[in-house]
């Protein structure tokens, strides 16, 4: 017999998601169902949803009508006749990174660069999404959900699972400054940095041992809010009252931050990426994992002469995952500076249109099973 359960599902865009009963996923292979516990709520999904078609069409979301639920957490409820790695009761994070698993980037632990990339419960990244989309059609915000094996991180059992659903911003921001290199006595410029992933950004930079972390934004009261983390390693600045790259020269000796790491979102201004990207000094290296749009002049010469380093960074690896896991496990990160705001899945139409009202980056959106 069929079994059923609960799912919000989207039919077409510009309406509002239904929450139905659909058939629930079995596994097979080395596929995993998870009970989903709790679904990370992307602050940018309302735009996603009523605007990337128009603004990305080479980058698919799923077929309608689909589920969507970018960040999910919950139990091991089923595994398939030949799962090894995990059993059911395990508490999980689901990486959605989705890939091929055959070609070489997927076999070096690179899945970024696979031609089937893509992000479940979200949106793909080429023609190749759609074979992932029908492979693993269901995101996080249903009651169970279908995933491969490799992509489950375990959960320490210090670490709840609403503070779990923060893993994919997290996450990004862990593989992003991993790309910097050694971090001691070196000094950081976090752009966006009071949005959830400048928060996620100067966590893991303190917990990995960055000397300091030169802190760009536009309120005043959040960047506050940010010193208070590590008053004597962060200092602050509201890019309302000037340009980055003079404050920056100012605090470093005109020399300039060693790195950088861009947070800012699609619909960001691109001058202020520029204003701050030459706050770095010579031989710095930037890293962008924010989604800003649109075509950024550069002065190639001085990109050639003062040797700088501008790097992509796209999610993170499921093993990326594990070692950011075992660091909050252990207490090196400390979550609990994040406050979690939740909804029922019954009001999942609320909670797409509710991510805007709390505490920038501190605030943490997810919808409870």
């Amino acid at each position: 017999m069929t079994e059923l359960m609960r799912a919000a599902r989207l039919h077409a865009v510009g309406e509002k998601m239904l929450i139905e009963q659909v058939e629930r996923p079995t596994a097979t292979g080395t596929d995993v169902v998870v009970a989903v516990k709790g679904c990370g709520m992307v602050p940018n999904l309302a735009n996603v949803l009523a605007n990337w078609r128009t603004w990305y069409p080479r980058m698919p979301l799923p077929p309608l009508p689909a589920i969507f639920g970018l960040d999910p957490v919950g139990v091991v409820h089923e595994v398939g006749d030949q799962v090894v790695s995990v059993k059911p009761g395990d508490r999980v994070y689901v990486n959605p990174g989705r890939s091929c698993g055959a070609c070489h980037p997927c076999g070096s632990n690179a899945p970024q660069k696979c031609a089937y990339w893509t992000l479940g419960g979200y949106f793909g990244y080429n023609p190749g999404s759609l074979d992932m989309f029908a492979r693993y059609p269901y995101g996080g915000f249903c009651e169970y959900m279908l995933a491969p094996q490799s992509a489950l991180v375990k959960l320490p059992d210090s670490l709840e699972f609403r503070h779990a659903t923060r893993l994919g911003y997290l996450g990004t921001s862990y593989a992003a400054v991993k790309k910097l290199g050694p971090l001691a006595d070196r000094t950081l410029i976090v752009n966006g940095a009071t949005g959830t992933l400048g928060v996620g950004v100067t966590l893991v930079a303190l917990a990995l041992g960055v000397s300091r972390v030169l802190a760009v934004a536009r309120g005043v009261p959040l960047l506050e809010r940010l010193k208070e983390l590590a008053p004597g390693r962060i200092e602050t600045f509201s890019n309302r009252e000037g340009g980055t790259e003079e404050w920056v020269k100012s605090r470093t000796g005109d020399r300039g931050a060693d790195f950088m790491i861009d947070t800012l979102g699609a619909v960001a201004s691109l001058d202020a990426l520029g204003d701050a990207m030459r706050g770095v000094a010579r031989g710095g290296r930037i890293v962008n994992i924010g989604g800003t749009a649109g075509e950024l002049g550069i002065n190639v010469k001085w990109w050639m002469d003062e040797q700088m380093e501008l790097v992509g960074s796209v999610w993170f690896t499921a093993a990326e995952g594990m070692e950011l896991a075992g660091m909050v496990g252990s207490g090196v990160i400390d979550l609990s500076v994040l406050e979690p705001r939740s909804w029922p899945l019954d009001d999942i139409n609320e909670a797409i249109s509710g991510v805007s009202s709390g505490a920038g980056g501190f605030t943490s959106y997810l919808v409870e099973l």
